[in-house]
């Protein structure tokens, strides 16, 4: 195998004519990784994503060719996947306003120059879902929204409609799925590639705990941060450890570690049924 890349939280490997894509313990916030790992954050990801999948592969096609066929040493936290040419642009549906969007919206009354209502507060529902896409940053950079038209530019028009129709279905999906297990789907991403056939396919992850925001629905109540199954409560310590989120980050407290992985087994389980370990 030959390492193509090595990203925040991922590595990818060439195996032939497949990749490898392999989940690792890191966790990265503000588009920084952070040198403290979360233990088994890798295979809790993975096993996420292979669920999503699954419930998925009636709406969209994935890139997943097996979870068993990788090598011994990266065991349930690698997939094989087909090679896709990837998109470049970071697809985001939003059902709920809250992080950068909020942000956004306090300053323009719009997300991705979708217009909003006004009076819309922390964690609101929206009247609908919006799609509020983002460049693909590289390393070391931060990832920044772009508006509908820019995503016309970039891959025209054609395909940028497939790209939000494909964002806002799988999330409604798996909104819905998630709904039925208590849990609330605030926002997600998905990356999106071309297979050899021209067909638009799902890759990376999906909705995982990195990649979306989950809060459980019995305690939600907008105008308020909401407890939240995902990253979010590092990136809520790192912001009162008043680090500039500017590499290097800082290292992470063993508590904070250890209630970050909380979260992600708990998740884990309510959405899968599954038992964690």
């Amino acid at each position: 195998m030959e390492l193509l890349h090595s990203g925040k939280v991922r590595d990818v490997y060439a195996d032939g004519d497949d990749l490898i894509l392999v989940a690792s313990d890191r966790v990265s916030i503000y588009d920084v990784p952070l040198p403290t790992p979360i233990p088994d954050k890798g295979r809790l990801l993975t096993a996420l994503s292979l669920w999503w999948f699954e419930q998925l592969a009636d709406l969209v096609p994935n890139h997943v060719i097996s979870a068993t066929d990788v090598p011994a040493e990266f065991a349930g936290r690698a997939i094989r996947c087909r090679r896709l040419d990837m998109v470049p642009v970071e697809c985001v549906a939003r059902g709920y306003l809250t992080g950068g969007g909020f942000a956004e919206y306090r300053r323009t009354g719009a997300v991705s120059g979708v217009e909003l209502p006004r009076g819309l507060v922390e964690a609101s529902i929206l009247p609908q879902p919006i799609f509020t896409p983002s460049t693909k940053a590289p390393k070391g950079e931060h990832d920044e929204p772009i508006t509908y038209a820019e995503v016309v530019d970039k891959v025209g028009a054609e395909t940028a409609e497939r790209l939000r129709q494909i964002t806002l279905d799988v999330y409604r999906r798996g909104a819905e799925i998630a709904a039925d297990r208590g849990i609330l789907i605030a926002d997600t991403k998905i990356e999106l590639g071309w297979a050899p056939d021209g067909t638009l396919v799902l890759a990376d992850e999906l909705l995982t705990s990195d990649s979306s925001r989950f809060w459980p629905a019995e305690s939600y109540q907008p105008g308020r941060a909401q407890f939240s199954f995902d990253k979010q409560y590092v990136r809520d310590w790192a912001t009162g450890s008043g680090w500039d989120r500017q590499p290097p980050a800082p290292e992470v407290p063993a508590e904070v570690v250890e209630a970050t992985r909380a979260r992600y087994v708990e998740v884990y389980e309510k959405l899968t049924g599954n038992r964690w370990g």
